[in-house]
C-alpha cells in the first residue's frame, strides 16, 4: 500500500512520515482505510474491517498502559514510512492530539517543541488537559 496523500487530519511528521488523525465519530466521507489504525478509546472498538490495534484510553484521561500505548504509537511510527497509518479516539482531539507529540518526539522533535506542532498542524486543542501534556513529557524522556 502507499502513505497517505493530500486527505484531513494528515499530520506530516518531522522526519516525513505522514499519519492521519481522527475521531471514529467522524464520517470517513472518501477516506481510504488505513493500512494501520491505532484507536485510543475506553472499550473495545468495533470490527472496522481494517487491522487495528486497540490501546485502552479513557475520554480526557491517559493511556491504562503507557507500555501499550508506547508499543502500538512505536508499530505507527514503523508502518508510516510505506504505510496509511490513522490514530482515532471518539472526536478526534484529545487521545489522538495527545498521541500525535509522541509520534513527532520518535520521529526527532524535541519533547518542548511536540505538542507546539501538533496544536498548529493539526489541532488548536489538542492535548486537552494538563495531566496529557505532562504524560507527553515523561514518554519523551522516557524514549530518551
Amino acid at each position: 500500500m502507499t502513505a497517505w496523500g493530500d486527505v484531513p487530519g494528515v499530520v506530516e511528521l518531522p522526519d516525513g512520515r505522514r499519519v492521519r488523525g481522527t475521531g471514529v465519530r467522524r464520517p470517513r466521507g472518501g477516506v481510504e482505510p488505513p493500512d494501520l489504525a491505532v484507536h485510543l478509546l475506553g472499550r473495545a472498538p468495533r470490527d472496522v474491517g481494517w487491522p487495528h490495534r486497540w490501546v485502552r484510553w479513557r475520554d480526557f484521561g491517559l493511556p491504562a498502559s503507557t507500555d501499550d500505548a508506547l508499543d502500538a504509537l512505536r508499530e505507527a511510527h514503523a508502518r508510516a514510512v510505506t504505510e496509511r497509518v490513522e490514530v482515532a479516539c471518539g472526536g478526534g482531539t484529545g487521545r489522538t492530539g495527545t498521541a500525535l507529540p509522541v509520534l513527532a518526539v520518535l520521529s526527532g522533535l524535541p519533547p518542548d517543541r511536540a505538542v507546539d506542532r501538533v496544536r498548529g498542524h493539526y489541532r488548536r486543542r489538542a492535548v486537552e488537559t494538563r495531566r496529557q501534556r505532562e504524560w507527553v513529557m515523561e514518554v519523551a524522556r522516557r524514549l530518551g
